[in-house]
């Protein structure tokens, strides 16, 4: 699993023109799901996730977590976080989740987040179009193999 982590001022997504979910101060995620993925996978990223020190505080440090700054998430599922571009020009995505367990994991995701932070998210699957205004920029990644 992979976690996309984007230190916003404002961000939003839309579908058809429509906005669908958008936040002020927070985190924008992408989520990429791995085939191998499981509940306890996400557990983890998202336990790092909530806990990240990543706003400045009144010295400028990066020193305050998410809940300190009173922000939101919006969680926005990417399966193309797990291209593969060793062979040739066109990524391969043989490492990525089916669409099926992919779903389930990043709605796991958005109901944990949920129960602690104001959600907001994409739409799994659809063409969106993510607007960012970056903090920093500051922009972290997790991998469920690395940490």
């Amino acid at each position: 699993m992979k976690f996309v982590i984007q230190r916003v001022s404002r961000a939003s997504v839309t579908v058809d023109g429509r906005t669908i979910g958008e936040i002020g101060k927070g985190f924008l995620v992408l989520i990429g799901v791995a085939e191998d993925d499981t509940r306890a996978v996400a557990d983890k990223l998202i336990k790092k996730l909530l806990g990240l020190r990543i706003f400045e505080d009144a010295q400028g440090k990066t020193n305050l977590s998410l809940q300190d700054v009173g922000g939101s998430l919006l969680l926005v599922s990417q399966f193309t976080l797990y291209a593969d571009c060793k062979k040739g020009n066109r990524p391969s995505f043989t490492k990525a989740a089916n669409p099926t367990l992919a779903n389930e994991l990043y709605e796991y995701i958005v109901d944990i987040c949920g129960a602690q932070f104001p959600v907001e998210k994409g739409e799994f699957g659809a063409d969106m179009k993510v607007e960012l205004l970056n903090d920093g920029p500051f922009t972290i990644i997790l991998d469920s193999e690395t940490i």
